[in-house]
């Protein structure tokens, strides 16, 4: 018999807001964490805005000693150990340097491209021949699995401890990674999650493509537009988000607090055909991940109450509602509720997904639906899809019970999970 696996602890870090309560506060009201940052001007970006969470070293110090942040420079593997030490705060859990290990405890945590800045570091060293001067510190912080390494010592987790790294999919991967393993009985609790850093080094490549806005940069927070007419790509971001799954037998044992119940999900690949490429999605197989997300999970389409998409302000936003009403069988009016933490947050690139899971685990406890901010002129072809009331641009009270989420990456790798309400 499979465990039952639910949600007793999350931890984020957005553009928008770090600390559960405040992004909580942050999704409810629309706010936006994007702004305009003068380095991509110097550096003659296209798009010179994006989403860089407000960290502040008063706030490192809270989370990290002074030798854990010496010589510290990757922004991403900081946001990971911040969203994942909250997040086992959050369940219930103390953090002791000196506690035993724990074996019934494993982590999945993902990472894009990590620790960019500290590499070009330590390339200008090598080339200035000052090899000594690289530090001890280079190769954790640009090693793919760098934020797992830390936060399991941190924690002292003696489970599987491993990173991944499936782009715009390696939260979504991640957590289910973490979920198998625990319905499997291999692991009690899974910390999962994923992060991003930010920054030229990162975004350049992006802008290279074309594929980033250039049309918003004196008005940054109107700037990311999933699903509107007036969408001119997407907007860059960063950050990380954090959730601690645990068998509900554990959960109940110690009286956790759960958020939310995973009744599943399924990962798949589009193979690059049919359509699908490095950078678009094949849309059979993102039809298909949807469709085997509801079977895995034993949930009908009509009971899907709301959909927390992928959905970047790029063109393909289009495709990616009609391949959701083809996959769920449900349009114009039947089709459930629908909205993109990206208007508000950026494409936050591999740290999307565990954030945008984060907001969608909260809508489920707290019984709202964020608002799709600038998207007053929603895409005529989206309109020939669904109804417009399905696309909200205020917060909304209501009842939920089963939301999907999916996230579409490059590679054509696609991830859908259903969350249940407790």
């Amino acid at each position: 018999m499979k465990n039952r696996v639910v949600i007793t602890g999350m931890g984020v870090v957005a553009p928008n807001a770090i600390g559960l309560d405040e992004f909580l506060g942050a999704i409810k009201q629309g706010k936006s964490g994007i702004r305009h940052h003068q380095k991509l001007e110097d550096l003659n970006f296209s798009c010179c805005i994006g989403g860089i969470p407000p960290i502040t070293q008063e706030l490192k110090s809270k989370y990290l000693s002074p030798l854990q942040l010496r010589g510290f420079n990757s922004s991403g593997i900081l946001y990971g150990c911040i969203a994942g030490m909250d997040a086992w705060r959050d369940a219930g859990f103390k953090i002791n340097k000196d506690s035993s290990i724990d074996y019934e405890t494993g982590m999945v945590f993902g990472s894009g491209t990590s620790g960019i800045d500290k590499f070009r570091e330590a390339i200008y060293q090598l080339d200035n021949k000052k090899v000594k001067r690289l530090g001890s510190t280079v190769v954790v912080q640009t090693m793919g699995s760098g934020v797992s390494a830390y936060l399991g010592g941190i924690l002292g987790l003696g489970n599987q401890v491993t990173s991944n790294s499936s782009a715009c999919s390696t939260g979504t991967e991640a957590l289910l990674m973490g979920f198998e393993r625990i319905q499997s009985g291999k692991a009690i609790r899974m910390l999962v999650g994923s992060c991003s850093d930010d920054g030229p080094y990162i975004w350049g490549g992006f802008d290279a493509m074309r594929v980033m806005t250039y049309k918003h940069n004196q008005s940054p927070t109107k700037g990311s537009k999933p699903m509107s007419a007036m969408a001119s790509g997407f907007v860059p971001g960063s950050g990380a988000g954090a959730l601690v799954l645990e068998s509900l037998k554990s959960a109940l044992d110690r009286k956790a607090e759960i958020y939310a119940e995973v009744l599943g999900g399924n990962l798949n690949s589009g193979g690059q055909r049919n359509g699908g490429t490095i950078t678009a999605p094949n849309p059979d197989a993102v039809q298909k991940c949807i469709v085997d997300a509801m079977k895995d999970a034993s949930v009908k389409s009509e009971q899907v109450d709301a959909i927390n998409g992928h959905l970047t302000a790029t063109s393909k936003d289009t495709l990616e509602i009609e391949n959701w009403t083809k996959a769920m069988k449900r349009k114009g009016d039947k089709f459930p509720i629908i909205n993109s933490l990206k208007s508000m947050t950026g494409h936050c690139l591999a740290a999307a997904a565990a954030i945008e899971i984060i907001a969608t685990v909260l809508q489920l406890k707290h019984q709202f639906i964020f608002p799709n901010i600038n998207c007053e002129r929603i895409h005529p072809e989206i309109l020939k899809l669904i109804s417009k009331e399905k696309i909200p641009t205020k917060m909304l009270k209501m009842k939920l019970n089963v939301i999907a989420k999916a996230s579409f990456g490059f590679g054509d790798v696609n991830g859908c999970i259903i969350f249940k309400r407790y």
